[in-house]
């Protein structure tokens, strides 16, 4: 049996979330379909996180068992040519028996973009949150300090998340200008549902002066949901980079510029 990695980039736009539903166009289902056609046999496809409805990815993360099918260093151009045409197979190797594309991981980034123009980009509405309000980067930046660290995220998460603990690490929260737009990158140890969206939605209420630098604290503390801002539309989010090696996030931490690489 061989273990393949694969690295696949996809528009969430028009997809059900990654994980797979009966009836639903979904990206785990897809992949899924082609790539057991490709092998010949059933397989499974495991991902690094579920990514929501309408959420993007520039480097999500999958690997599967096989018995027989294409080397790893073919199944990108063959995947190139089987799969819809907003995924795109980005780079395929055989790993260890013991990787898992979930269990394996040590960190991810997210990238969540806003457009401030006052009229939207028509070439970046599927991939950012049209959001033409004056917003205080500073004032965002003083309350996103209050979520670095580890904590319980309860007051940022889902309140349908089913996850037995609310704990997690946010190790670096960058916010960038970039043309007309304002990008949110946040890499942590890993994300409960909608943890990024709330982050962003409720820096956001902080940048437009409707809650305090200061009171981002205070609701992390409470662990109550109503107290954080709106989720975000999913459509500015993007899975930008999973981590499974020390250094490579301890490098995407100490030097922002790695986000913003292309």
């Amino acid at each position: 049996m061989a273990n393949i990695k694969l690295v696949v980039a996809y528009d969430g736009t028009d997809f059900h979330g990654f994980a797979r539903q009966n009836g639903l166009r979904t990206v785990q289902g897809t992949l899924e379909a082609v790539v057991q056609r490709l092998v010949g046999h059933p397989i499974e496809i495991y991902g690094s996180g579920r990514t929501d409805a309408g959420v993007h990815a520039r480097a999500q993360v999958v690997n599967w068992e096989q018995d027989v099918g294409p080397p790893a260093e073919r199944f990108t151009y063959v995947l190139r040519r089987c799969l819809p045409g907003d995924i795109i197979a980005l780079d395929a190797t055989v790993v260890d028996d013991a990787f898992h594309a979930q269990y394996s991981a040590i960190g991810k980034t997210y990238r969540y973009r806003v457009d401030t123009r006052r009229v939207p980009d028509i070439f970046g509405y599927r991939f950012a949150e049209h959001t033409p309000y004056a917003l205080d980067v500073s004032r965002m930046e003083e309350a996103a300090r209050a979520l670095l660290g580890r904590h319980d995220f309860t007051s940022f998460c889902a309140t349908s998340s089913q996850s037995q603990t609310k704990e997690r690490t946010v190790y670096e929260i960058d916010i960038a200008p970039s043309g007309g737009y304002l990008d949110f990158f946040i890499t942590g140890s890993g994300f409960l549902q909608h943890m990024v969206r709330i982050m962003v939605g409720t820096l956001l209420e902080v940048g437009r002066g409707r809650i305090a630098p200061g009171a981002v604290e205070h609701i992390l503390y409470e662990r109550d949901r109503k107290l954080a801002g709106p989720t975000a539309a999913a459509r500015g989010l993007s899975l930008w980079n999973v981590y499974y090696d020390e250094t490579d996030l301890k490098l995407a931490i100490s030097n922002r510029m790695t986000y913003h690489e292309d």
